[in-house]
């Protein structure tokens, strides 16, 4: 009697046993298919809706503008934002070399002042620059440099926040201030299409607000 009750006591934590080596290795196998899938496939990018990020985008251009303080006759022309290419990563990167995302875009934002004397854009800069800072922003590029005949202002700051960009460079060849807004690159819905966006279009006007 003792013999059997040993026997099927065995037999029951055997079961046991063999019902949690199971799920260990159906864990195991979960695991190892999705670290593969993550490095065959590499980080996925995140959402993106076209419409929010470009209102985003035209909203920090208005108060870039307003934060340079320009005089009024120092008019802004309209921009446009565009998208741009992104591509795949992790291993599949290796079987689409140089070969963009259809459903993957990166947006940007270009506009310039023109005729804007060196004097006016190095304060306009300046401004810019410590209402970027105070806002928590974090300077990535300082593009000031002189040579011979040539003389360049310029920096690009991000937004640790959401990764977005502005970048603010003047030439004394040109004396345009040129500004360049960018976003980083989101997965977009399949139904998007770029050349006809309406809410793409920016026109510049001044208002108070914080970046």
């Amino acid at each position: 009697m003792f013999t059997r009750r040993v026997s099927r006591d065995l037999a029951s934590g055997r079961s046991v046993l063999s019902a949690v080596a199971g799920l260990v290795m159906a864990a195991l196998l979960v695991a190892a298919v999705a670290a593969g899938n993550l490095v065959w496939n590499g980080e996925p990018y995140p959402s993106a809706d076209p419409d929010a990020v470009a209102q985003r985008l035209k909203a920090r251009s208005d108060e870039v503008y307003d934060g340079f303080a320009l005089p009024g006759k120092y008019a802004a022309a309209p921009g446009r934002v565009d998208t741009g290419a992104c591509y795949y990563r992790g291993l599949r990167s290796i079987a689409h070399i140089d070969q963009a995302r259809r459903d993957v875009r990166s947006f940007g934002l270009d506009w310039s002042v023109p005729d804007v004397p060196e004097a006016t854009a190095r304060t306009a800069q300046q401004r810019i620059r410590k209402q970027l800072v105070r806002k928590g922003w974090r300077l990535t590029r300082e593009g000031d440099r002189t040579g011979a005949t040539f003389r360049e202002l310029g920096f690009r700051f991000e937004n640790p926040t959401d990764g977005d960009q502005v970048d603010v460079r003047w030439n004394d060849a040109t004396t345009t201030l040129f500004i360049s807004l960018y976003a980083p690159c989101g997965q977009v819905p399949d139904a998007f299409a770029d050349h006809d966006w309406p809410a793409a279009d920016w026109h510049p006007k001044r208002r108070s607000a914080g970046l």
